[in-house]
């Protein structure tokens, strides 16, 4: 969605304004489509999708010889990596834009602060946290990106999180996991049965994206 059409349809669509079945969001899975469902691009085909576990995904480019060379995920997915691989063994890049128009948006996913009590005291810390200042011993002391356009890619004490660091402030625009941000209803929802649904082909297309949909209605 967010290099297919423009960033205030992304957050329509996530608040539901722009449904599922609208002409721009069928119009981003179809893109989609054209990977996910061609068995040449999909190790185990398409229904592997669907059967495969999360965190057993990205192992198969670990394999001798590697069975699959590229795999879609956030930084997390090294965490999943089999034990005793290194850096050295592997390397990522930026997702290309699709529409140039678009500029070069980046997906992420991470922590929220939240206030809870409404006092001075609290809203200080909540105004500290909007700086980079704020995740800088976290960030040397490694697991932390930071989205703060004010923090130093020297903090990070490691190539892999300096690059990933890189590439969010070198982006145009940026934007929190839409299933993440929907209501509970959708995002771990409709959102996950009508993708499972359509992936495994049981629905169509048009089908899937109104069951999706639905979970906004109810």
């Amino acid at each position: 969605m967010l290099r297919t059409t423009s960033l205030e349809n992304y957050d329509k669509w996530v608040t539901g304004e722009l449904p599922f079945t609208s002409d721009e969001v069928k119009r981003a899975f179809e893109i989609m489509s054209e990977i996910w469902m061609n068995d040449e691009y999909v190790y185990g085909g398409a229904a592997s999708i669907v059967t495969t576990n999360f965190g057993d995904a990205p192992k198969v480019m670990f394999t001798n010889p590697p069975k699959a060379f590229l795999h879609k995920q956030g930084n997390f997915i090294t965490s999943f990596f089999p034990e005793g691989v290194t850096a050295e063994e592997y390397d990522f890049f930026y997702l290309p834009p699709i529409d140039e128009q678009y500029g070069k948006p980046v997906l992420v996913g991470g922590d929220i602060m939240a206030m809870l009590n409404d006092r001075p005291e609290v809203r200080a810390v909540m105004e500290y946290f909007t700086k980079g200042e704020s995740l800088k011993t976290w960030i040397q002391s490694g697991g932390a990106i930071s989205p703060h356009q004010d923090s130093n890619l020297d903090w990070y004490q490691n190539d892999v999180e300096r690059k990933v660091a890189e590439i969010i402030l070198q982006a145009d625009s940026v934007r929190f996991d839409g299933s993440d941000l929907m209501p509970g209803e959708v995002g771990t929802g409709t959102f996950w049965t009508g993708m499972t649904d359509y992936i495994s082909g049981q629905v169509g297309l048009e089908e899937a994206l109104e069951e999706i949909q639905s979970g906004f209605d109810r």
